[in-house]
C-alpha cells in the first residue's frame, strides 16, 4: 500500500515528538511504501533532514507556506453556486461538500481570486459582520494573508496514493482532507496535540496580532480543523482526554479511537541502573525549545540549590532548534551561578546516560503523549511531570490501571512545586524507586512500540480493502 503521510512544521527536518512517532510508524511497517509531505515555514532540502529515512519512504514532497505565488493563470469563470460555496468556506460558515477542489481546478491563481470582485465582496461583507471600526485596507491585507497559504497549498499536485494519513490538522490536515476528496482514498487524521487549541493558545498570547484580529484566526484554525474531522474516516488521539475534545470541537463520536504511543520497552527496561549516591541525579530528555519551557527547569534548580539540596541536572536535547533561546537558557544557568549543577549536555544516547538518573522532568507548557516521559518510565525512573496532555494519565493510569503512581504532577510554570518534589525523591529514595517500578510495569502493559504498530497496521488493511485499495 503506498501511504501518504502529511506533516507540519516536523518530520524529517525537526527532532522529537511527532517527527520520532512518525519515523518509528514508518521504520515498523517495512511492508507499506510510505510519502511523506512535509509543510514546512521555508523551503528545505535532504540537507535538513534530521533522521536516516527508512528504505520504504519512496519520497519527501516538501511544502513550503512560503512557496512563491505560480505564474498567473486564466481563471476559469465560477458558476453562482460555486460563488455560493467558496463564500460559505471562507467566511466560516460551513463546509460545503468538494469545495476543495474549488481551489485547485477553478480559482486560476492565488492573484486572480484576491482581484476578484467576489473576494472584494467577502472582505466586506466579513468586515461589517465583525463590526470593525480599522483601516479597511489592513483588514484586506489579513485576509489576503490568511488565505495565501491554503490556496498554495490546495493548488499543489500530489502523487496518487492507496490512503492518506496526517498527523495533525491544521494545514496538514487540509492538504489530506483535499487529497481524498480528489483521489476517492481513505483518509486517518491523528492528533498528537490538539492543533485548534494550540493555535488559539499563541494567538491569544501573540502581541503581533492585533486584538481585534484575534477572532478571526481563532476561527480560521478550528475551521481547518472541523474540515480535517469531517472528511476524515478515523479520527484518533493518544489519550481520552483528547478524543473527548475532538468530539467537542466537531469530530463524529462514531469515528473516535485512541491509540497511544508505543516505545521500545525491551530496549529500554534491560537498562541497569547505577548505585545511588549522596548527589540527586536529575535529567531531562527534550527539546530545548520554548514550549518545553527549559526555563522554569532552570529557575527549579536554582530553588533547589538555594534549598541546599546536593544534585545535578543534566538537560539532554538539541541545542540548534531555536538557537537564541538556547543561548538565553544558557546565559540564564550563568546568570543564576548554576554551571556547577546544571547541563545542558545537546543530544544524546539516552541509553548510556539514563542509568544514572533518580528521577527525571518535563516541564512543557503544551503536550500531547510525551515519548520521552515513556522511554524514562520504561527504564524504571520516576518523574515531576506538568499538568498537560496525557502526563497526568501517565503518571497516576487511566481508571483500569492496577499500578501505582509513576511520580508526581504540577502546574504549569512552577518552579516551587517542581523543586520541592525533587527534594522529596532525595529524601525518601525507597519511595522513589517504587515509583520508578510501578511506571516500567505501566509501561510494559499500555505503551509498547508493537501495540501501537499493530494497530495502524491493521486500520491501513482495513480502510484500504473498504475503499478497494489494498496493494501491497
Amino acid at each position: 500500500m503506498k501511504i501518504g503521510m502529511v506533516v507540519e512544521g516536523s518530520y524529517p527536518y525537526v527532532s522529537g515528538g511527532v517527527a520520532s512517532w512518525v519515523q518509528m510508524l514508518t521504520t515498523q511497517l517495512p511492508r507499506h511504501e510510505f510519502v511523506i509531505i512535509a509543510i514546512t515555514p521555508e523551503e528545505m532540502t535532504a540537507d535538513d533532514y534530521r533522521y536516516e529515512l527508512p528504505s520504504n519512504i519512496s519520497e519527501v514532497f516538501n511544502l513550503p507556506l512560503n512557496i512563491k505565488p505560480a505564474a498567473k493563470k486564466r481563471r476559469v469563470k465560477l458558476t453562482e453556486e460555486e460563488q455560493h460555496r467558496l463564500t460559505d468556506w471562507m467566511m466560516f460558515r460551513g463546509l460545503p461538500p468538494d469545495v476543495l477542489d474549488i481551489f485547485k481546478k477553478k480559482i486560476g491563481s492565488t492573484e486572480a481570486l484576491f482581484s476578484s470582485e467576489l473576494f472584494w465582496n467577502m472582505v466586506q461583507e466579513s468586515y461589517r459582520i465583525e463590526e470593525q471600526s480599522g483601516s479597511f485596507i489592513d483588514y484586506f491585507w489579513m485576509w489576503r494573508g490568511m488565505f495565501t497559504p491554503v490556496l498554495e497549498l490546495l493548488q499543489a499536485d500530489f502523487p496518487d496514493l492507496d490512503l492518506i494519513h496526517s498527523a495533525s490538522t491544521g494545514y496538514a490536515g487540509l492538504i489530506a482532507a483535499a487529497i481524498k476528496q480528489r483521489q476517492g482514498i481513505p483518509y486517518l487524521l491523528t492528533e498528537h496535540g490538539i492543533y485548534s487549541r494550540e493555535r488559539e493558545e499563541e494567538i491569544l498570547q501573540a502581541g503581533w496580532i492585533p486584538e481585534y484580529y484575534k477572532k478571526r484566526w481563532v476561527q480560521f484554525f478550528h475551521h481547518l480543523s472541523k474540515q480535517a474531522y469531517t472528511e476524515a474516516d478515523d479520527v484518533i488521539t493518544l489519550f481520552d482526554r483528547n478524543s473527548r475534545l475532538q468530539h467537542e470541537l466537531g469530530a463524529d463520536e462514531d469515528k473516535l479511537s485512541v491509540i497511544p504511543n508505543g516505545i521500545h520497552y525491551d530496549r529500554l527496561s534491560g537498562i541497569v541502573k547505577l548505585p545511588k549516591t549522596d548527589v540527586l541525579k536529575i535529567g531531562a530528555i527534550v527539546r530545548v525549545v520554548p514550549i518545553k519551557d527549559i526555563k522554569t527547569m532552570i529557575n527549579a534548580a536554582k530553588v533547589l540549590d538555594d534549598k541546599g539540596v546536593p544534585f545535578e541536572l543534566t538537560i539532554m536535547g538539541p541545542l540548534d532548534e531555536e538557537e537564541e533561546y538556547a543561548e538565553e537558557c544558557r546565559m540564564m544557568i550563568e546568570q543564576l551561578s548554576l554551571e556547577h549543577c546544571v547541563t545542558l549536555a545537546g543530544k544524546v544516547n539516552i541509553i548510556e546516560y539514563l542509568p544514572h538518573f533518580d528521577v527525571c522532568l518535563l516541564t512543557s507548557i503544551s503536550e500531547g503523549q510525551p515519548l520521552a516521559v515513556l522511554e524514562g518510565m520504561a527504564a524504571g525512573v520516576p518523574y515531576v511531570v506538568t499538568d498537560v496532555g496525557s502526563c497526568s494519565e501517565l503518571m497516576y493510569g487511566r481508571e483500569d490501571d492496577p499500578y501505582g503512581p509513576a511520580g508526581f504532577v504540577v502546574p504549569p510554570v512552577n518552579p516551587k512545586a517542581i523543586a520541592e518534589h525533587c527534594q522529596w525523591y532525595y529524601e525518601h529514595p525507597q519511595e522513589a524507586e517504587k515509583f520508578g517500578k510501578n511506571g516500567q510495569k505501566r509501561a510494559e502493559t499500555y505503551y509498547q512500540v508493537h501495540q501501537f504498530i499493530d494497530q495502524y497496521a491493521d486500520l491501513y488493511t482495513e480502510r484500504g480493502l473498504a475503499y478497494g485499495r489494498h496493494r501491497v
